[in-house]
């Protein structure tokens, strides 16, 4: 337990045991019979989301009582603590209730209102990505890094959320077609890993939550990247959930240009 601001090995050291316990919990429902309900955003919800939710909850007010909470499925408690966790159970509940694998586990912490540590777990592939603002990134213990890549026509690009972005900003959308090297679809956290680990050089994301993108944001940073809203502005918990990531400071230019151009 603790009563003063945790120190850093703590904080690893817990961290990676919680994204061990999340882990479990989630692979005893993948791919089983799940209860799903949908919220009134019409974003589903399953069993196996409360019920990582709850086992983290439980580890985390065992061994940080005097930390607040902040979690998907179960909201805030202890707004006002000096040291919170953010927690997004299952990343990707699509992908997780559809069988496919890149569903995630995240996991922040924050000290006075800046994230400095956090963590994507990818369950189903026993991969486990953590970022510290003292220590550099890692996957599985080895030391990843971002790309070197400062050109977008040289980028490997993915774009998150690609069919809100059609539907909301349609131009961005025509606009983002036309950039990079390498294009792909995606959801979820897996390819703001990729990032950090050196195999994807952009993502451009959208209509997120802050336990969506403040974990993946310490990630990206601990590796070497750069992260930020759609208006160049650094992440916080009142972000508007709009993310450009990017391997170099050039690349992320270049996107925000393009974004800013509306």
């Amino acid at each position: 337990m603790t009563n003063n601001l945790t120190t850093k090995t703590d904080l690893t050291t817990h961290a990676l045991c919680v994204a061990k316990i999340a882990a479990k919990t989630a692979r005893g429902y993948f791919r089983g019979k799940l209860g799903v309900e949908f919220k009134a955003d019409e974003s589903p919800v399953t069993q196996a989301d409360k019920a990582v939710e709850a086992d983290v909850r439980a580890y985390l007010r065992t061994h940080f009582p005097d930390h607040g909470i902040f979690g998907e499925e179960q909201g805030v408690e202890g707004a006002d603590c000096a040291e919170q966790w953010i927690v997004d159970p299952i990343d990707g509940t699509r992908s997780f209730l559809s069988g496919h694998p890149l569903f995630g586990f995240l996991l922040a912490h924050m000290r006075k209102g800046q994230v400095d540590l956090g963590v994507i777990g990818m369950p189903a592939l026993d991969e486990v990505f953590v970022g510290t603002a003292w220590g550099g990134a890692t996957l599985n213990g080895a030391p990843i890094r971002v790309s070197g890549t400062t050109r977008l026509r040289d980028a490997v690009l993915y774009v998150n959320e690609g069919d809100k972005i059609h539907d909301r900003h349609s131009a961005l959308f025509a606009r983002l077609m036309q950039q990079g090297q390498t294009r792909r679809f995606a959801y979820d956290c897996y390819p703001h890993a990729l990032l950090a680990a050196g195999h994807v050089d952009a993502v451009v994301d959208y209509d997120l939550q802050p336990y969506d993108f403040l974990p993946v944001q310490a990630v990206v940073e601990a590796a070497g990247g750069v992260i930020t809203d759609w208006a160049g502005q650094p992440l916080t918990l009142q972000s508007d959930g709009s993310v450009i990531a990017a391997a170099t400071r050039a690349l992320h230019a270049e996107l925000l240009e393009i974004v800013r151009a509306g």
